[in-house]
């Protein structure tokens, strides 16, 4: 009788670390949607200062070019990182519930997930997260900006050196 209740609260422990897990599906589907936008990101700046050195006659048709083959790249990989994020949380997240919490907490942790404050709280999460970024920025770009010309201004001593005669001498500024 011991080994059925231990079975049942071991069971229903797991429906519930799952049911948490499916609640938090939205958060792993924005990770997933930044780890895109990031990598699209990147890729964006690295083609920006590759750039300088096409003709400007030619350089804004190539922009458009890049531009669309990265979105093309995010639209792909935004979607299998979702669906990556679907199959893998359970495996990945599950079992750290289960391990990291008793039953009654999981059942606090649902019961907050579920009420009306929490999607209340979540659906403001974007926009906190924005406002936030963009008072970071604002806040230490006084002090970041000096930083981020020197550190251009040395890379492009160090890549100038291995310019070829004539050619851009190193990458364009950074993007902010």
């Amino acid at each position: 009788k011991i080994e059925e209740a231990v079975k049942r609260v071991s069971q229903s422990k797991k429906e519930l670390a799952a049911k948490v897990v499916s609640l938090q599906q939205p958060a792993v589907d924005a990770m997933a949607a930044g780890i895109a936008r990031d990598t699209a990101g990147r890729l964006m700046d690295a083609a920006g200062q590759a750039l300088g050195g096409v003709p400007a006659d030619k350089r804004e048709a190539l922009a458009k070019q890049v531009q669309a083959d990265v979105k093309a790249f995010y639209d792909d990989i935004v979607i299998r990182l979702h669906d990556s994020g679907v199959k893998n949380a359970p495996l990945v997240l599950g079992p750290m519930l289960e391990e990291k919490f008793t039953e009654d907490e999981l059942k606090q942790i649902a019961a907050w997930l579920e009420s009306p404050a929490a999607k209340k709280f979540q659906q403001l999460g974007g926009e906190m997260q924005s406002q936030m970024s963009r008072k970071l920025v604002e806040d230490t770009k006084p002090a970041v900006e000096p930083k981020l010309k020197t550190l251009e201004q040395t890379l492009q001593k160090r890549f100038a050196q291995f310019a070829p005669a004539g050619a851009a001498s190193a990458p364009g500024p950074a993007a902010s």
